[in-house]
């Protein structure tokens, strides 16, 4: 029998640091069991912690399976995957990855503005197709330097797109639940104010249960047909039909999008548009800040099993 401590991991992470984990720990996987339900049987009663992506989180039905588990370490900022409220009732300790992801978040969400303006997808498929030569020089595109930003949500995230976006002499504007004292920025207190008022509508906001489906029709409506949005928080902050029908009647200028409402699954609608840009949930997607998450986790981790506190936790 092994020496090591057990823990469950519901979805594979970065090469790296599966390979530190496995090292450390030991590790049952719970992706690639044929009968979950036989496999988290047989191992209840070792297991003590929970390794999870933002994505897959970690729900009530799992975790109640897992009477000895006493942390979900989560490979990621985002917890909205992970059920608090029983692991608050449980007294289960709920670790993530924040800020160390910042700065990748925070350019990605500047380049996919960048590439909505500027229309790069559809430029880059008129280079390769061979249309600067047949067609002539393309179409003309929009100046995103020096327009109006506004930013929903202004968390950590947020404010370092809002810091880069004022490198381009943006003018920067927020929605948040409150106002922030120690921000020059413009504050709104209503999102569809805000959207009647910019050019691009950054969406950096917590995605917490009660922010789905806000980013409707309204505020795509009230973005216009010279507005733009980007999208690096969840898919389904935003109602998805509702920004593919904008996006293809013209009612939105363009969209700059690394998250989508039913992942790894995009509207097919949008892969023709030259309005906009499309990454597959990469905003974090550097070998340089996965290794720094997954430094985090495992240091979550072996805090809690070393019975000290968690570096970084949300619960």
């Amino acid at each position: 029998m092994s020496d090591k401590q057990s823990v469950l991991q519901v979805n594979p992470i970065f090469p790296h640091t599966q390979q530190l984990l496995e090292n450390q720990y030991e590790v049952h996987r719970l992706w690639e069991a044929a009968d979950q339900a036989a496999f988290l049987a047989s191992v209840s009663e070792s297991v003590t912690a929970v390794v999870t992506d933002g994505g897959s989180g970690a729900s009530a039905d799992l975790l109640r399976q897992l009477p000895g588990v006493g942390m979900v370490t989560v490979f990621g900022v985002g917890v909205d995957a992970v059920d608090l409220d029983y692991c608050k009732a449980k007294g289960i300790r709920v670790g993530n990855t924040p800020d160390v992801l910042t700065d990748d978040v925070a350019d990605l969400a500047l380049g996919l503005a960048l590439g909505s303006f500027r229309q790069m997808a559809f430029t880059h498929n008129y280079t390769c197709q061979g249309r600067w030569l047949s067609d002539g020089p393309a179409p003309l595109t929009q100046k995103f330097s020096g327009c109006n930003v506004g930013i929903f949500g202004l968390g950590r995230i947020g404010a370092a797109i809002a810091n880069r976006a004022e490198g381009f002499g943006c003018k920067i504007s927020y929605c948040n639940r409150n106002e922030r004292t120690d921000v020059p920025y413009t504050y709104f207190a209503n999102l569809k104010d805000m959207a009647e008022a910019v050019d691009c509508l950054i969406i950096g906001v917590a995605p917490t249960p009660d922010m789905r489906g806000v980013v409707d029709a309204d505020i795509l409506a009230a973005l216009g047909p010279r507005g733009h949005l980007v999208n690096i928080s969840r898919g389904w902050v935003v109602n998805e039909s509702d920004l593919v029908e904008a996006l293809v009647s013209g009612t939105l200028g363009g969209a700059g999008l690394d998250v989508f409402e039913d992942e790894p699954n995009v509207p097919e609608a949008l892969f023709t548009l030259q309005n906009v840009l499309l990454q597959p949930h990469v905003a974090s997607g550097t070998v340089e800040t996965r290794t720094a998450m997954g430094n985090l986790m495992l240091e979550n981790l072996q805090n809690y099993c070393a019975g000290k506190e968690l570096t970084a936790f949300v619960a």
